[in-house]
């Protein structure tokens, strides 16, 4: 009897093993691109931070709608987005109101749909924090490790309009 559930136990955790084994392994920093402008950046990964949040300079809102440019290190793209969403973020000086935007982003060899929220990050070292809503779902992250998913998505670059790529929402 001790024996049978035992083994009864084991199979109750083999579909975790499964998954944690699909999940990619990326490290406290990795470089991704912004899609479809085509922007490399780099990423902190934080998982400490619930959301995760990207720099977006002279950051304006029209309605229903973003406008704001990328950092000039990395090429002052000028982006206008729908507002999917606003999200109060803590910061050090209390509750701060942040636009929610949707972002495609490409890690690795794979593309992931995802929401962030705006705010200028000119006073920190990284442009995007991936945070856990981004994080969860997709990886493990091995904190001893740093730039280990190069981003390629190059096979994947030219299906703007493809419904074969990954769409997950985070």
């Amino acid at each position: 009897m001790f024996s049978l559930s035992v083994l009864a136990s084991f199979f109750l955790f083999i579909p975790e093993m499964i998954s944690a084994e699909e999940k990619v392994t990326i490290g406290t920093v990795e470089d991704v691109i912004l899609l479809p402008w085509r922007v490399k950046l780099p990423a902190r990964i934080d998982t400490g931070a619930a959301k995760s949040s990207l720099d977006a300079r002279g950051l304006r809102v029209h309605e229903d709608r973003v406008e704001f440019k990328l950092p000039q290190k990395y090429g002052g793209t000028h982006l206008f987005l729908p507002i999917i969403d606003w999200r109060h973020v803590r910061t050090p000086e209390g509750l701060e109101r942040r636009p929610i935007v949707e972002l495609e982003i490409c890690l690795g060899s794979r593309r992931f749909h995802t929401l962030v929220n705006l705010t200028d990050r000119s006073m920190v070292k990284y442009p995007l924090i991936l945070g856990r809503n981004f994080l969860k779902e997709n990886f493990v992250v091995d904190v001893k490790r740093r730039r280990t998913a190069k981003p390629d998505c190059s096979d994947t670059l030219d299906e703007e309009n493809s419904e074969e790529h990954p769409r997950p929402i985070h």
